[in-house]
């Protein structure tokens, strides 16, 4: 594994640490090996959650490492591996979470890789901003998901501006999920992770699947999907042992025993 990325098993939990000093920019080596980790993830029964964070207590990640590129080491249609950009803004067939612990600056890609995962817990110094505007590219990425998870003239503005957004504001437009201090910045992403991974794996993966494939649809036509048979993670999980498990341990008054399947 490159040292560029450093990855710990807790359990089912796999926390995955971005370590290039100083700004833990995303160069192709980067990008490729954390798409290998994020699909080793994705495809291992024995972890359920993911955490993400940067090493330091400045940078989350500066994103794309623009100096490999001036240097023509890299270029806009490299690979950057499976999953896309840091593994992760593409991996659309992921349906296990992903936390990001962000622990300092999110710029650019490094804003994107947050805004890929599916919960953001921010140190309380952290800050957001797409600086693209001002090194003639587009955050392709941010463009797609920013808008839909925050107001639209909001996220406009920080594509078109560059503008910076504390962790504070990040979490009163529902962006974050918790703003916390650096210190305990892990300890509650792992809490997070806790709370998730002790659930129903089979009903984890069906959220993420629904959610994926209702994003822009109507309530009339998520019913018509549900009732067609469309969500298959959700019909595997009423099909399960552990849709029986669950009712059964809640009568019998005990911990449920999931077996993921």
């Amino acid at each position: 594994m490159s040292k560029k990325v450093l990855t710990v098993k807790n359990d089912s939990i796999l926390e995955i640490t971005i370590n290039r000093p100083k700004a833990n920019a995303i160069d192709l080596e980067t990008s490729r090996t954390m798409g290998e980790v994020l699909c080793d993830f994705r495809d291992d029964p024995g972890l359920k959650v993911a955490i993400i964070t940067g090493a330091g207590d400045r940078f989350f990640s500066a994103g794309w490492d623009l100096k490999e590129v001036a240097e023509g080491n890299a270029g806009f249609d490299d690979d950057y591996g499976p999953g896309g950009f840091a593994g992760i803004t593409e991996l659309h067939d992921l349906d296990k979470p992903v936390i990001s612990a962000v622990n300092g600056y999110a710029v650019g890609g490094g804003f994107e890789i947050a805004l890929s995962s599916d919960m953001i817990v921010a140190a309380d110094h952290a800050q957001f901003f797409l600086p693209e505007i001002k090194v003639g590219v587009v955050a392709d990425a941010a463009s797609f998901r920013l808008p839909r998870q925050i107001p639209r003239a909001i996220a406009v503005e920080m594509l078109l501006t560059g503008r910076r957004m504390s962790a504070q504001e990040a979490q009163q437009w529902g962006l974050v999920n918790q703003v916390v201090s650096q210190d305990q910045l892990l300890q509650s992403a792992r809490e997070l992770a806790s709370i998730i991974a002790e659930g129903a794996p089979l009903v984890v993966a069906a959220v993420k699947e629904i959610l994926r494939k209702t994003e822009d649809v109507s309530i009339e036509e998520c019913y018509r999907m549900l009732h067609e048979g469309e969500f298959e993670g959700y019909q595997r999980m009423m099909a399960s042992e552990d849709a029986m498990e669950g009712p059964k341990s809640f009568a019998e008054k005990r911990d449920a025993n999931w077996k993921g399947e």
